[in-house]
């Protein structure tokens, strides 16, 4: 193989030549910030122009690494001419550029890789479905204008798109990776997509992080972000970012891509600016959702629809103006805030189902019945009944049975009108069996007012040549308890004491009845 480089090769490609043989960095930069910069810099001349064609010469049939190097592409501050055409081939060399401009469109479809970094680059469009790499892909800080299409490549470590700025192609998607499988961490933290994000029946073995991304859905997309089936084996974030970074995290700055931030820097929010699918989604970890907008329109939602993760946290400052959808997702623990719902029946909670609530700010009772009812456009019981659960393997008996009260209330209204009147009376007196206390003071009650009635009207005796002890209380208890003989019965009350004797008896008839009635409930539900 020549050690030198073709004939006809400018000065700029054969230094690059020679780079690749040492495996060192070619960095074609000025120095100056204005000139240097792959989006808004300045033109840049024939010292800095690599075609396309070289790199491909140079990956596919290049010179064999100088004695004791290890032949790599290392370019920085190039402009790459022509369209790079690497579809389909295999790729044995550690590949790096850095805010290079290219003008024409790179194929890496179908192309099998170790390593491959773009940062700060511009590209046309990036066509790398069926990529495969064994190492990772980055497109951290790249500005891609006709957008990225991933389909069904795997990545054997990381794949970073922090920082990028993507477009979208003719279908309206700014990444299209459906299908694509990544080894460890997917990270796009403040990526701006102004197209759909499309990740259907992907897998991600670490974490999938979207913090403070910026995601807008253009053209026919519907949807700016779609996660549709897809498994994550550790957290999903849809949360903010520090503006400038994280400390310690494995993103851009963690790779050496720019400096960590101050931690007390103020966040950039996630924004998904269209409709949001994590429908059927697998989060091993958790699933993220903190200081995030959504801004929704005609038809899109915020769809959690049958998700599956051991914890949930929906915390945002706002609530999204459009509909939230829980159907039939399950849970462990629910973190939410009184403040991040939706409101006027933009919640649904079919099938819904969780383990605990951990709310980040306290969160009533009450408030949970009004989040319940105003979620449902139609009485179910079983969001009644979940959230009773749920309180009670928290050790929160008494808000259960406020729910479940709650519950036979808002049944009540479903009901003909002499079911509807026997279940006030039920509620009245000891709310459906929820509330036992009720009946006793009822009781005391009744017991009170018959007592002073017959203390100023005493009856008389039975038998006239009998006269018994007369005592006006126990002779109204006598009548509330008329199962209880208290030794008041040898008496003749007139007739308004006959009344008052059989309302005091059809008073303790009615709240013995109810009471049986709702301890029989609540004995079934416990």
């Amino acid at each position: 193989m020549a050690e030198t480089a073709p004939d006809g090769w400018t000065d700029a490609e054969q230094r690059l030549w020679e780079a690749f043989r040492q495996g060192e960095r070619l960095d074609l930069r000025t120095g100056g910030d204005a000139e240097d910069g792959a989006v808004r810099g300045g033109d840049w001349g024939a010292e800095r122009t690599v075609r396309a064609e070289v790199l491909a010469r140079l990956l596919l049939h290049g010179p064999e690494a100088a004695e004791g190097r290890v032949a790599s592409l290392r370019l920085v501050g190039a402009y790459v001419t022509g369209p790079l055409d690497l579809a389909g081939a295999a790729l044995s060399h550690y590949v790096e550029l850095q805010q290079c401009r290219f003008d024409g469109m790179l194929f890496l479809a179908e192309a099998a890789a170790g390593t491959i970094r773009f940062i700060g680059c511009l590209i046309p469009r990036l066509e790398a479905s069926r990529l495969v790499t064994e190492g990772d892909l980055h497109l951290a800080r790249c500005t891609v204008p006709g957008g990225v299409r991933l389909t069904d490549a795997r990545i054997g470590s990381d794949l970073l798109l922090n920082l990028s700025e993507l477009g979208s192609d003719r279908h309206g998607r700014a990444l299209a990776a459906d299908g694509a499988s990544v080894h460890q961490d997917l990270e796009a933290e403040r990526l701006t997509a102004h197209g759909g994000v499309s990740l259907r029946t992907a897998r991600v073995g670490g974490r999938l992080s979207l913090r403070g991304a910026d995601l807008r859905a253009t053209g026919p997309a519907r949807n700016c972000l779609d996660l549709a089936r897809i498994s994550v084996g550790s957290t999903l974030y849809l949360t903010g970012s520090l503006v400038g970074g994280r400390s310690g995290a494995r993103e851009i700055q963690g790779h050496g891509y720019g400096a960590p931030s101050d931690p007390t820097a103020p966040a950039t929010p996630f924004r998904a600016r269209g409709g949001v699918r994590l429908v059927d989604g697998r989060f091993e970890g958790a699933c993220l959702i903190a200081n995030a907008e959504f801004t929704l329109t005609d038809r899109q939602e915020l769809s959690l629809s049958r998700i599956q993760t051991p914890e949930l946290r929906f915390t945002c400052p706002t609530p999204p103006d459009g509909p939230v959808s829980l159907s039939r997702a399950r849970v462990g623990n629910l973190v939410d805030a009184p403040g991040s719902w939706p409101r006027h029946g933009r919640v649904r909670l079919t099938g819904f189902s969780y383990e605990s609530l951990r709310p980040e700010v306290p969160f009533t009772v009450d408030q949970r019945i009004a989040w319940l009812e105003d979620s449902l456009g139609e009485y179910r019981p079983e969001p009644y009944e979940q959230l009773a659960a749920a309180l009670r393997r928290d050790g929160r008996d008494d808000d259960a049975r406020r729910v479940l009260h709650a519950k036979q209330q808002r049944r009540r209204a479903t009901l003909p009108a002499p079911a509807r009147a026997w279940g006030l009376l039920q509620d009245v007196t000891v709310g459906y069996g929820y509330r036992p206390g009720r009946a006793a003071l009822w009781l005391l009650l009744a017991w009170l007012l018959g007592t002073g009635y017959f203390l100023q009207h005493p009856p008389t005796p039975l038998k006239p040549d009998e006269r018994p002890t007369w005592d006006p209380a126990l002779y109204a208890l006598g009548k509330l308890l008329p199962v209880v003989d208290l030794g008041q019965n040898g008496w003749n009350p007139d007739r308004p004491g006959q009344w008052a004797a059989a309302a005091l008896v059809l008073t303790g008839w009615i709240l013995a009845t109810t009471a049986v009635t709702g301890a029989t409930r609540l004995l079934q539900r416990t």
